[in-house]
């Protein structure tokens, strides 16, 4: 009989989850509180309890070649950053493609996941739901986790001083939906990552004066990266990777600054990070230089209190008067329907071993996909997850015992950090290719490139020094995927196709094909020296 698996939320994880457990014969039920599928890129026009909120302009981060499903590319008439319309759009095609629909149970909320009583010998999980009014419960052999971790706002008001006697409007940028709410007010955005800095641009195009307080700083990129191709595709290379993480961190720092501050000097307006060893999540705008050099946002530092209308930053004394202040201090995250005895919640993470399975439990039949935040796409980083776990719960991946798993989280979380590549300071924070390469191999699914260097140089090219696009997880064992060779080398046909709307004419390089020739000599050479 096929084992039964529990999965909450139908999010990005949550789809993948059962479509990967669909593919080994498992038998999954994923339960979902909204009506429909999407998660956090569902636009609604009010703030749903339980669920992530996004506001109606979000476009995603991550380029559509680096952040869809590692076997079903994004359609090739999308643009390159995808609107959350259209990606919705994506998942529903990805859901309707895969008949993942079937398996989903929608309006039912989680109320509860407890071991039952034979735990120790079945591994089995009693989950309780509440569809309309109507509890029900159920055994299931395995519970997956696919919740995510931007649920529940963090909003810190007793580190603002005097916001009790503001008599204008403050609110979580969860809340956030349109910028009309700031027209002709006078605005103060709290925290630089990346929905503060959205909403202060947004802001300013309506707003009479738009203030963005930062304490740290941040770099500031643009989608639109060397060349305009995007910027992930450029900078997420197995090369590049490979290179930083061979370099001592203050190198890597200095080079990475250097690259930041190519596009403009973040000294010069305010933004500079004030600790540029540790790794920060980098800000993706591409208008926020342009509205603060014309004054449209100006850039401020942390606020040292507040007053009925008006509000004081550090180090400058004159107040700034304020009609409206957004919070956007980021979220905590918890696990209501589980016992602490499960999952426990400290710090901002949780004892998770390869952030997915709890280092403690005797039977590994409960799991946690996307709580991790990668340098990298969340969609296949999650995906990823889902496949190695569903080989876990088949029994053709085995873990270590519980107090090696237990080690290595406790190591992992004294966050000490080796002198090369990046810092990854934050909780949650991974390498992303490292960590995906990490459980592609333990599910035999890593591309072994020295063997395919003797059989298809030029794919071995392209992925080295090429984007680490999801496709390159789908080349070789468990869930291989026929495609994946295909996608990879026309990966540069569909960004291109997005963009070059108008057909243009150039004149050719009279050398160009001896270029490229002797070009593909020296990265053969380059390949087989670094493989070695």
């Amino acid at each position: 009989m096929a084992k039964r698996v529990a999965i909450v939320g139908a999010g990005v994880c949550g789809l993948a989850s059962i479509k990967c457990c669909l593919e080994e014969g498992l038998q999954p039920t994923c339960f979902e509180r909204s009506d429909d599928v999407g998660g956090l890129w569902r636009f609604t026009e009010y703030v749903e309890e339980g669920r992530a909120s996004l506001y109606k302009s979000v476009v995603s981060n991550s380029s559509k070649e680096m952040s869809c499903y590692s076997d079903f590319p994004f359609p090739e008439d999308y643009p390159n950053f995808i609107p959350n319309d259209l990606f919705i759009e994506y998942l529903k095609l990805y859901a309707k493609q895969f008949n993942l629909l079937k398996c989903i149970q929608f309006k039912t909320k989680v109320c509860s996941v407890t071991k039952c009583p034979d735990f120790d010998v079945t591994g089995q999980w009693e989950v309780v739901t509440l569809h309309e009014g109507k509890q029900n419960s159920a055994i299931f052999d395995a519970v997956m986790v696919c919740t995510g971790f931007l649920t529940d706002p963090y909003l810190p008001l007793s580190s603002f001083p005097g916001i009790n006697t503001f008599k204008g409007q403050y609110f979580h940028s969860r809340e956030y939906k349109h910028p009309d709410v700031f027209k002709d007010k006078r605005v103060l955005v709290v925290g630089m990552g990346n929905s503060g800095t959205d909403i202060a641009v947004e802001a300013s195009h309506l707003a009479k004066k738009v203030f963005l307080s930062t304490t740290g700083g941040a770099w500031v990129i643009s989608r639109v990266f060397d060349s305009g191709y995007p910027w992930d595709m450029v900078f997420m290379t197995r090369f590049q990777n490979a290179f930083r993480n061979f370099l001592p961190t203050p190198i890597v720092t200095r080079l990475i600054a250097k690259k930041m501050n190519s596009w403009f000097n973040h000294a010069n307006y305010g933004l500079i990070p004030e600790n540029k060893t540790q790794l920060r999540e980098p800000i993706l705008n591409d208008e926020l230089p342009g509205r603060i050099i014309t004054g449209k946002v100006l850039i401020k530092p942390s606020i040292k209190g507040v007053k009925e209308n008006s509000v004081i930053f550090n180090n400058t004394p004159k107040e700034e008067p304020i009609d409206v202040i957004v919070f956007a201090t980021g979220y905590t995250f918890s696990f209501p329907f589980l016992d602490e005895s499960v999952v426990k919640v400290e710090d901002g993470q949780a004892s998770l071993y390869k952030y997915i399975f709890p280092a403690h439990l005797q039977k590994p039949t409960l799991a946690v996909i996307g709580l991790i935040k990668p340098l990298g796409s969340m969609l296949p980083t999650g995906e990823t997850q889902a496949r190695w776990v569903v080989q876990v719960l088949k029994g053709r991946s085995v873990l270590p015992p519980p107090s090696v798993m237990m080690k290595e989280v406790n190591e992992r979380k004294k966050n000490k950090h080796s002198g090369f590549g990046l810092d990854y300071c934050k909780a949650l924070q991974s390498d992303y290719i490292p960590y995906i390469d990490e459980l592609l191999a333990s599910i035999n699914a890593k591309p072994n490139l020295l063997s395919m260097l003797l059989t298809d140089p030029l794919l071995v090219l392209t992925i080295v020094f090429g984007p680490c696009s999801p496709y390159q997880f789908r080349l070789a064992g468990t869930g291989k995927w026929e495609g994946a060779r295909k996608a990879i080398m026309t990966q540069w046909d569909r960004t291109i196709k997005a963009t070059k709307t108008r057909t243009v004419q150039e004149s050719p390089f009279p050398f160009e094909s001896l270029l490229k020739l002797f070009s593909i000599l020296v990265l053969l050479v380059a390949v087989f020296l670094i493989l070695l």
